[in-house]
């Protein structure tokens, strides 16, 4: 099992520094009397050096060394277990918290450079019929910290530097949005990773008022929406956030994104047999899109053993060619890491199964 050096971060007393952005960090050194270049300093050992240990900080004076140990932790991740895919490069990490619980990245190989999957919450409240994420139940939002160190500590490991971004794994983003904008400003920082935020693709499922305040932050992100269903009665069956914010309501607040940002937005769309994977979804999909500036992203189901839903051996390039007839641009989304039970929330699921027993 690896481990970063997490600088006693059990202890609550102590600030999450990793989470703090360059102006706080300020703040509280000049607190503490220390001079204001200092925390430029630090901020660069931990995004830009990604350097996880206080005393490996070699430019800064050991007093100061021990003052920070004294004051700040920092949010270490532990790899629990590692799974590597031998068809396509795939990586799958299972990382434990530094409180005992689980969340799941997956690092991907493209021809254009290495991607990195993330999971924004420990669990996830949305209940999708067809995800595995919410099946062991939730328990937190992560902190900004441990959302970058997800892909600090990957990078780590794997030797390579991720060129994007996303965010899809375990949890809903919008549902932990105070963190996870702040983990973006981080990511972002010209004085940190520096990392275009064009290189970062948000998923949600759909709650409609997070989506209005997105397109006031103006981030030039991907914002990547779960449909799977151009029907309400069916949306709701499989997606229950749609009986809260039903598929007119939701396409009303993507066009304002659209409207406001000029970004394009990415429908994701899980092709299920005998759900919503016939001629008539396509043409009310097409319907219901038709005039947007956007794009859907098919995807063939993952086997979940709770789960009952299926996706043919070409279901969703079948599904593609009758959206493509009517003028709907469609691509099936590259099955990666086939081999490493690639479904989001099953290593956490299997974790925890593991600590019961």
């Amino acid at each position: 099992m690896s481990k970063i050096n997490n600088s006693d971060n059990n202890s609550g007393e102590k600030q999450d520094i990793l989470s703090l952005s360059l102006s706080e960090l300020q703040e509280l050194l000049e607190g503490m009397g220390e001079k204001k270049f200092r925390a430029k300093q630090i901020f660069q050992w931990l995004h830009v050096r990604r350097v996880f240990d206080f005393d490996e900080m070699t430019d800064i004076s050991v007093q100061l060394r021990c003052r920070l140990k004294e004051n700040f932790c920092i949010n270490g991740l532990f790899v629990q277990k590692k799974l590597e895919s031998s068809i396509d490069n795939t990586v799958k990490y299972l990382y434990r918290l530094s409180d005992g619980n689980f969340v799941e990245t997956v690092l991907m190989d493209y021809s254009f450079g290495r991607s990195i999957c993330i999971s924004t919450q420990v669990g996830c409240k949305m209940g999708c019929g067809f995800c595995a994420s919410a099946i062991a139940g939730f328990v937190r939002n992560l902190e900004p910290s441990e959302l970058l160190m997800q892909i600090y500590q990957t990078e780590r490991d794997a030797g390579v530097r991720v060129s994007g971004v996303v965010l899809m794994g375990i949890g809903e983003p919008l549902d932990n949005y105070s963190n996870v904008m702040k983990f973006l400003r981080l990511l972002s920082d010209k004085d940190g990773s520096g990392l275009s935020l064009r290189h970062v693709t948000l998923s949600t499922c759909g709650i409609v008022p997070r989506i209005y305040e997105l397109a006031q932050e103006k981030l030039q992100l991907t914002l990547a929406v779960s449909l799977h269903s151009p029907d309400n009665v069916r949306r709701s069956e499989i997606m229950p956030v749609n009986r809260a914010y039903n598929i007119e309501r939701l396409i009303e607040a993507c066009r304002h994104y659209i409207s406001v940002t000029g970004r394009r937005i990415t429908f994701e769309y899980a092709v299920i047999d005998g759900v919503n994977s016939s001629a008539e979804d396509a043409k009310k999909l097409a319907d219901l899109l038709r005039g947007m500036n956007c794009h859907v992203n098919l995807i063939p189901v993952n086997r979940v053993k709770e789960r009952s839903y299926r996706t043919s051996s070409g279901g969703a390039a079948a599904f593609a060619q009758k959206l493509g007839r009517l003028g709907i641009n469609a691509t099936v989304r590259r099955t990666l890491g086939s081999d490493i039970e690639a479904a989001c929330g099953q290593l956490r699921r299997d974790a925890g199964l593991a600590d019961m027993q």
